[in-house]
């Protein structure tokens, strides 16, 4: 697959779309309104509704699992302490909420466990916001299955479009892609669902700009990181609700002089937030097979691969040498992560797991694991250094030399569970049992793979939400650490 470079001279893209606009007196919410309310369900490409059914389905089993975290059970209580219309499910939980609350609890619960779907940038997860945000508003509004996973399909695509117009400038302002993005995803997602008509999405996404919000000032020893997509999902779904109510918002929202591109971003490509709009679906999602933040991945994988290849004892490991990206290579450094929190976005933490236990999941990640001796001697053994030569932005090669005389290299650029490494449609069903059968049980658990495949068959949402529900919290099995 071409990999996407944001880093790219771009002021004749960006000046060519000003000048476009200089003469046309439609915004670029204007256009993006028209598509999103003129495309039929019918009429959106196969692969993408497929690629959202196994977005929803791996969501709903790391929902479940983060359901019962701290983080993910302060957001529930939160949420039914609030009160209000019984509308929509809480993951994990007994009780309905209104949809704005239950979009934002769900949301959290599903950033909970580092487990979430990610784009092929590793810049954002697109379930957090976009399908919190769906199940909510089609609970509230008894939606079908079909016009369920088109709004998902469609807030993921207002949600890439902007992310591959703002990036890279946007996270490296400090702003965090998930959220950021991700309001005007779940806006949209939740206007398909709600019928809003042209001027009122124009009115929504103005209202989603003026919501979003979310700092890469997030990683350390609270559960920041994992309330960032909250606020996203619910925004969205008030925008869209507001906008439903008459309430406009600004037409201009992206593109001006105070807008969303020029406040969040030093450099931006506006043309790329519409372009070949109905032609084109610039959607790729990939899956998590390690608890950890996505960047991180490849050097697991890098890992993995010496440690089969090792002959000799961990404890003759002399020097591990990590060349990264330098998309990436100033991120994850921490060598002494103080709570599980930090080790899932420490790249040294995780390596290090990796190489003595042969897995980087859930129980690699447990607070007691932080003060073993042999995986702080590794951890603080890694040296990482930036190769602008190596092909992607996560690319990682690692080199590890013993005192035996080994030198040991692997170089991994696309990670297990991306679009040219996939996970086995096997392997996503294990990973759904692993998060879910604790807490629904594995019967459950099977029928709510069993709907999500064939959710577009489905009258009325209730029927896979309903599966979701506990009334017999289970946090020990997970682990309260874990959030």
């Amino acid at each position: 697959m071409l990999e996407i470079h944001h880093n790219r001279a771009i002021d004749e893209s960006k000046e060519n779309a000003m000048s476009k606009a200089a003469n046309d007196t439609k915004t670029a919410s204007d256009y993006l309104a028209d598509h999103f309310t003129t495309v039929a369900n019918r009429d959106l490409p196969l692969k993408l509704i497929a690629d959202a059914k196994t977005l929803v389905a791996d969501y709903l089993g790391v929902a479940v699992a983060g359901s019962q975290t701290d983080s993910g059970a302060i957001a529930a209580r939160f949420a039914n302490e609030t009160g209000g219309k019984a509308e929509a499910t809480l993951i994990g939980h007994a009780g309905r909420v209104p949809a704005v609350h239950a979009a934002f609890a769900n949301a959290i619960s599903s950033h909970s466990i580092e487990l979430d779907d990610v784009d092929v940038l590793a810049l954002f997860h697109f379930s957090p916001p976009v399908v919190s945000a769906a199940l909510a508003v089609a609970e509230r509004e008894t939606s079908s299955g079909e016009d369920f996973i088109a709004a998902v399909a469609l807030g993921c695509e207002m949600m890439a479009r902007l992310s591959a117009a703002a990036n890279n400038s946007l996270r490296d302002r400090g702003y965090h892609t998930t959220p950021t993005c991700g309001v005007f995803g779940a806006t949209i997602a939740a206007a398909r669902l709600l019928k809003l008509d042209r001027d009122q999405i124009v009115s929504a996404l103005g209202m989603a700009g003026a919501q979003a919000s979310g700092l890469m000032e997030m990683y350390g020893p609270s559960m920041q990181k994992r309330f960032n997509p909250g606020p996203a999902a619910r925004n969205g779904v008030t925008a869209a609700l507001m906008a439903k109510l008459g309430f406009t918002g600004a037409a201009t929202i992206f593109e001006g002089q105070r807008g969303f591109l020029r406040a969040f971003t030093d450099t931006f490509d506006l043309g790329l937030l519409t372009k070949d709009l109905g032609k084109d679906y610039p959607v790729y999602m990939e899956y998590k097979a390690y608890s950890c933040a996505r960047p991180i991945h490849n050097a697991i994988d890098c890992a993995l691969n010496i440690r089969k290849q090792l002959k000799e004892p961990l404890a003759n490991v002399s020097a591990i040498t990590m060349q990264r990206h330098p998309a990436w290579a100033n991120y994850h450094l921490n060598t002494r992560p103080k709570t599980y929190h930090e080790a899932q976005v420490s790249l040294p933490y995780s390596t290090a797991v990796a190489l003595i236990e042969g897995n980087a999941l859930l129980p690699q990640y447990q607070d007691e694991k932080l003060n073993n001796l042999e995986i702080l001697r590794l951890s603080q053994m890694i040296k990482v250094v930036p190769d602008d030569s190596l092909p992607r932005g996560v690319s990682c090669l690692m080199t590890l030399k013993t005192t035996g005389g080994a030198e040991l290299k692997s170089q991994v650029d696309h990670p297990r569970g991306s679009i040219e490494n996939p996970m086995s449609s096997d392997d996503m069903s294990k990973k759904a049992h692993m998060l879910g059968d604790d807490v629904i049980g594995r019967n459950a658990m099977n029928a709510l793979i069993e709907r999500a495949s064939n959710v577009e068959k489905l009258a009325n949402l209730s029927e896979l939400m309903q599966l979701t529900v506990t009334t017999s919290p289970v946090r020990a099995a997970i682990g309260a650490r874990h959030a």
